[in-house]
């Protein structure tokens, strides 16, 4: 219906006829005249109705049309003249000249203004989320996930790899997190599931001899929500064969590479790479934002004669550790605002949070400094790099609790102090333990998924001391945030199977449940690795939001809801009853 779209016209177009359609986004009426901001996906141009150039129906449409409105424009393109050009808009140096206009439709009043910046609720965005969509930074969004989708298809396609589809109907084989169900007709009782990532199936093609795949995925998971997660979210999944793990993390950065330079951003490689317990005891994180430093200090050989027995008490034990970080300028704030931080750091798991205040004026504020020796506050000092005006945190007890409070404490700082973070910081994360202790189901449990291949010359240490096992993983991490991870996966179905026996499965179980994978990697299963990009989070980071709903078209709530269509909703108790199912 249109030549031209609303973003695209400039001063070299003026004297051109063309056809716009768009929505009318403003509209002022001057007495004689009566102008319109006119928006379409492209942006947006201003058109002038003028009684003296326009047809009759013309004017009368300009005077009656409202915000929202679908229309259509024919006229010229002229120079809006130097007085009255509008430097925000791209086509800010034109006008168009209207001589023919037509409604397309009309609208209700919207329930908020469709423009970028506003401050309306976020339930109401998502309730008329058709409009929301309308907004030039909601469709910006859009576009950019769908550059980097194509981005990144295309680098895959460009070396080789096969995108393949698997199933959306799978059978249930937990991952870590709740299925999705769903009831067959055909077989009352028996259920699918929804798969949580295409593992198993591209374990498979890689024994069906596809070498190299990729599948830009669905994946569903029934776990609690948060900004950056969903229950249903899209990951690009990445498998190869008859490789190591440096080729896999050499290939990946080739493509992530390439992927991220074709939407404008610059990735260098190689990528740095940082261990799991390099990462913990630096930043208290295995996500680590390196763009900041705020690093944890390692002070418990400082304190292992402290009169502080809290101190003391860790620094003597195995396992345990006295770590701190230093928070510059927090040394600062009242000590009503220090006092607060004790519930942050309780959200990350401490009891308590002990803290020194080095105050401006060369004096310190504490409840716990009379314990310290003037040796000990010395090397506090040297160690955390101590100048007026800085705010010292500690914790004390096991390793890698006392990593992760003060990794989540130093996170807080640096929002609270905004401490600058510019650009993208782009690394990987390797050698993650292969277990961890489920303290609730008092059993180990694997630390990324039960598929991993571990370091093999460290199975001895499967009955001495399985949680210092490591395994061949490796997670991408950007800007502070798991952006992708990925591993080597056990291509033998003995080893497989030990390690499912070790977490707790019986042979019974573990081949009812994989008993597929298991067979098949008796048919000469070839070494594998892979990895899972989270499209939604690279997007979110890309687009400089801090919710994955930002760059999602048709996203759910915190509680799982879809406001706009109302799911989940009841079904009809004859649909139950087709499913072999009733409601207690």
């Amino acid at each position: 219906m249109h030549t031209r779209t609303c973003g695209e016209l400039r001063a070299e177009n003026v004297g051109e006829e063309v056809t716009l359609t768009g929505w009318v986004s403003r509209r002022r009426d001057h007495g004689g005249l009566i102008f319109c901001d006119l928006r379409d996906r492209e942006g947006i141009t201003q058109i002038n109705f003028d009684p003296e150039h326009s047809d009759g129906d013309a004017f009368k449409i300009a005077e009656t049309m409202r915000p929202e409105w679908p229309i259509l424009v024919h006229g010229v393109v002229r120079d809006r003249g130097h007085d009255a050009v509008n430097p925000k808009l791209a086509t800010g140096e034109i006008e168009v000249l209207v001589d023919h206009a037509q409604v397309l439709n009309r609208s209700k009043t919207p329930p908020f203004q469709i423009e970028d910046g506003i401050e309306t609720a976020e339930d109401t965005r998502l309730r008329y989320r058709y409009l929301d969509l309308r907004r030039p930074e909601m469709a910006a969004r859009l576009r950019l996930r769908s550059d980097f989708t194509f981005a990144i298809r295309s680098a895959l396609h460009d070396r080789a790899f096969t995108e393949v589809e698997t199933p959306a109907l799978f059978k249930s084989t937990p991952e870590g997190a709740r299925d999705f169900v769903v009831p067959s007709r055909l077989q009352p009782g028996n259920f699918y599931a929804l798969p949580q990532s295409p593992q198993l199936l591209k374990q498979l093609l890689m024994v069906g001899g596809v070498e190299r795949y990729y599948q830009v995925a669905k994946c569903f998971r029934d776990e609690d929500l948060r900004a950056d997660r969903q229950p249903e979210f899209t990951q690009v999944d990445i498998e190869m064969s008859f490789v190591e793990q440096d080729d896999v993390m050499s290939q990946l950065e080739d493509v992530l590479s390439d992927a991220f330079a074709r939407v404008g951003v610059e990735m260098p490689t190689p990528l740095r790479r940082i261990s799991y317990w390099d990462a913990m005891d630096t930043y208290g994180s295995d996500k680590p934002d390196t763009r900041y430093g705020m690093e944890l200090v390692d002070l418990t050989d400082v304190f292992a004669s402290s009169a502080f027995k809290v101190f003391a008490s860790a620094a003597n034990t195995q396992g345990h550790v006295v770590k701190a970080i230093n928070a510059k300028g927090a040394g600062t704030w009242p000590r009503a605002q220090i006092d607060k931080l004790a519930k942050v750091a309780a959200t990350f798991g401490a009891k308590g949070l002990a803290w020194i205040a080095f105050r401006e004026d060369g004096s310190m504020n504490s409840p716990i400094v009379k314990f310290f020796t003037d040796e000990e506050m010395d090397e506090l000092r040297r160690r955390c790099d101590v100048e007026p005006g800085d705010l010292v945190m500690f914790a004390a007890g096991p390793r890698r609790e006392s990593d992760e409070i003060l990794g989540g404490m130093r996170s807080h700082m640096a929002d609270a102090l905004n401490v600058p973070r510019e650009g993208h910081d782009f690394l990987w994360v390797v050698d993650f333990p292969l277990f961890h202790w489920d303290e609730d189901g008092q059993r180990y449990e694997a630390e990324h998924q039960p598929f991993t291949l571990p370091h093999l010359d460290e199975l001895h240490l499967l009955d001495e001391d399985p949680l210092k096992m490591g395994s061949c993983t490796y997670d991408f991490v950007m800007d502070g945030f798991e952006a992708g991870g990925g591993g080597m996966r056990i291509h033998d179905a003995e080893l497989q199977l030990k390690m499912l026996e070790f977490m707790g499965f019986t042979e019974e179980r573990a081949r009812a449940q994989f008993g597929f994978l298991m067979e098949a990697l008796e048919f000469g299963a070839p070494p594998m690795g892979g990895f899972a990009l989270g499209l939604d989070r690279v997007c979110m980071l890309l687009a400089g939001t801090d919710s994955i709903r930002d760059v999602m078209a048709f996203p759910k709530t915190s509680s799982g809801s879809d406001l706009m269509s109302a799911a989940p909703s009841k079904v009809s108790l004859a649909q139950l009853k087709e499913v072999g199912l009733r409601l207690e």
